[in-house]
């Protein structure tokens, strides 16, 4: 079976070893991008989807030579995935898009991110550092000490020039006249899976030819926006079924 790449969104990582289990024997890859983790002395000057997309291949290229893999995009992520897919469709054997920013709608808090201030920015995450059971609870997810922990160490991942400038990234690649229609490009060439948080999917702004030519469409029940982190044995298993089932590859 082809490897799983997770690609995390604003706020990283999307990486739970619980979700992974189910995935085994399949190799499972969750690159930081620049400026997150590893990463997080990149340049913020220098980050884009663009820019995130050849650092992707760069990580591919090196762990994966040659190898199709299973995208999983969260968010943002999403948006970084659908890029690499539409560029790159040989080495992309399916793509699940979680929640992955189709129009500049989906993008309501990155435009408010991207309009701050560095310093402001600065402080909205530090607030959020401080209280991750109340930034847990604002997303409408029941802190328990578990994702408590998951969220200090996720708001710890980056820092806040990082999530200014993929804010801005996401915008700027969303609003291009042309991001329509290479996502239409990446249904008709790639298995694509729509998964979505049930309390979360009425802010998705799905198209109706998005949900006409996706592979699957699943809502995960009693979750929101940040699945990982509320159900990740139930996400993983779902992942496991998408990609066992789902044919792969770019159509002919």
């Amino acid at each position: 079976m082809p490897p799983v790449v997770f690609l995390h969104g604003l706020i990283g990582p999307f990486a739970d070893e619980r979700a992974f289990v189910p995935l085994h024997p399949s190799r499972i890859i969750a690159p930081d991008l620049l400026g997150y983790g590893a990463n997080a002395t990149a340049d913020p000057g220098g980050i884009s989807i663009d820019a995130q997309v050849e650092h992707l291949r760069t990580v591919l290229d090196l762990a994966l030579p040659n190898t199709p893999a299973h995208l999983v995009g969260h968010s943002v992520g999403g948006v970084i995935a659908a890029t690499f897919a539409h560029r790159f469709p040989d080495r992309t054997a399916s793509f699940v898009n979680v929640e992955g920013n189709f129009t500049l709608a989906d993008a309501f808090w990155s435009a408010q991110i991207a309009t701050k201030t560095t310093a402001e920015v600065e402080q909205l995450l530090r607030a959020d550092r401080a209280e991750p059971e109340r930034w847990l609870r604002d997303g409408g997810i029941e802190p328990s000490r578990g994702r408590v922990r998951s969220a200090a160490q996720a708001l710890a991942h980056q820092p806040a020039t990082t999530v200014q400038a993929m804010a801005r990234a996401v915008v700027d690649h969303t609003a291009r006249a042309d991001y329509e229609r290479s996502l239409r490009e990446v249904f008709e060439r790639t298995p694509v899976h729509l998964v979505a948080g049930a309390r979360s999917r009425p802010g998705w702004h799905v198209p109706e030819w998005a949900l006409a030519a996706a592979a699957t469409y699943t809502e995960l029940p009693g979750t929101g926006h940040m699945v990982m982190l509320e159900a990740p044995e139930a996400f993983g298993a779902l992942l496991a079924e998408l990609i066992a089932t789902a044919p792969t590859g770019p159509r002919t």
